[in-house]
């Protein structure tokens, strides 16, 4: 192939694709994997169907059916790489991330299209969306899943999604309950995440951090300074007690109603505690990156969840020491012990790795592809998690038997 791997990298390509072979039933498509594969790892330009097709000396049609209509099992193809990521690269300090890629289109065809905001471009453009969760484990990081978020205005358009292949059990969903549910499968496939972190875009949900603090997963969530809760545990009546004989108990109510929830906003400029706590400066270490130099401090922090003061979480604020101007805010469920340098490692490093994951997708060809049904959309995300893979192992530097 004219820009493909070196001839060192070949037979640890097929050895690590060789995991793989239980998904195809038949040999012609897994030899179109290691196609497809080597294109995505290549140094073409564009790294859609047609120059992986042609660079590899085969009509761009045999790739198209090799991701539309070709009998092989994609979802075990993605089981077996969580499976692989589960045996081989657990970690102590692990960090699950949740992000989305825009992946913008032109014309209305490809499944999910529609004007809405893309980070790509910066504005308001006509895309699609894709919600994905990465791994990070020390220097190793790593796609995990990647799926495509359907808008109410597909969802609600059935005809239009059986033109572009979308499954008629396929509804529309919000953001977070499909990295929610990308989550639960990966952990199921032997993943072990120490931490998830995502940012405000997700932490502004405050469903999803009782769904993991529920499942006991710790989590460094940024938040919007909109986002409501309680400095101090408000005073509850009525907690548990009985009417009377063989009556229901009574449910839980704040003591007072002038002590409703705040926005961490409004919160941060009481003198207590916020404000009458130091600023500690920290250096935080990104692997050979220069170290991100902040000031932050933690208090506690009583989440809203129906109408009632949670156990104690952790509010961190971090700003810039270079601007202070410039303050995040972090919501987190790790005991109140957990060092703040920690919280902040989790926090900024799994950031700077989402940059660098959206950056490696990017040189993989994520945004390339060109299809116009669901399924080889779903098998272009899928495939372009075992090519990261690939890539992670060898940039680890885990050697030969990494990568079989």
């Amino acid at each position: 192939m004219n820009g493909g791997l070196s001839s060192e990298l070949r037979p640890l390509l097929r050895g690590y694709l060789g995991e793989f072979e239980d998904c195809f039933a038949r040999g012609e498509p897994a030899g179109h994997l290691l196609t497809y594969v080597s294109g995505q790892l290549s140094d073409l330009r564009r790294k859609s169907i047609g120059p992986i097709a042609d660079a590899a000396g085969i009509p761009p049609r045999t790739l198209q059916h090799f991701l539309s209509r070709h009998a092989w099992d994609e979802e075990l193809v993605l089981d077996t790489l969580q499976q692989i990521v589960g045996r081989n690269h657990q970690h102590p300090r692990s960090v699950g991330l949740i992000d989305e890629t825009a992946h913008p289109k032109k014309g209305d065809r490809t499944p999910g299209v529609e004007p809405q905001w893309c980070r790509t471009t910066g504005r308001m453009d006509n895309c699609i969306l894709t919600v994905h969760l990465g791994y990070v484990a020390g220097g190793f990081h790593c796609l995990l899943d990647g799926e495509l978020f359907l808008p109410k205005s597909w969802a609600d358009a059935r005809q239009r999604c059986r033109r572009a292949g979308i499954p008629e059990e396929m509804t529309h969903r919000p953001q977070w309950q499909i990295a929610l549910d990308m989550y639960r499968r990966a952990v199921a496939n032997g993943v072990r995440f120490e931490w998830l972190a995502f940012d405000e875009h997700y932490g502004q949900v405050a469903e999803l951090l009782f769904r993991l603090d529920d499942r006991g997963q710790r989590y460094v969530a940024e938040v919007p300074p909109t986002f409501s809760g309680w400095l101090i545990k408000p005073a509850l009546l009525q907690k548990g007690r009985h009417q009377g004989k063989g009556r229901p108990r009574r449910p839980a109510r704040l003591k007072s109603r002038d002590a409703p929830a705040g926005s961490i906003e409004d919160l941060c400029r009481l003198p207590y505690p916020v404000q009458s706590r130091p600023w500690r400066r920290l250096h935080i270490k990104e692997g050979a990156e220069e170290p991100i130099i902040l000031e932050a401090k933690a208090v506690r922090f009583h989440l809203e969840r129906d109408d009632l003061p949670t156990w104690p979480h952790l509010l961190i604020l971090a700003r810039s020491a270079a601007d202070p101007t410039r303050v995040k805010y972090f919501v987190s469920n790790a005991p109140e012990s957990t060092p703040l340098k920690t919280l902040l490692q989790v926090a900024f490093s799994g950031r700077h790795s989402q940059e660098r994951i959206r950056d490696e997708n990017g040189r993989l060809g994520l945004t390339h592809s060109e299809v116009r049904n669901y399924l080889s959309l779903r098998r272009h995300l899928i495939l372009t998690a075992v090519s990261h893979l690939f890539l992670a192992r060898v940039r680890h530097g885990r050697g030969p038997q990494a990568v079989r």
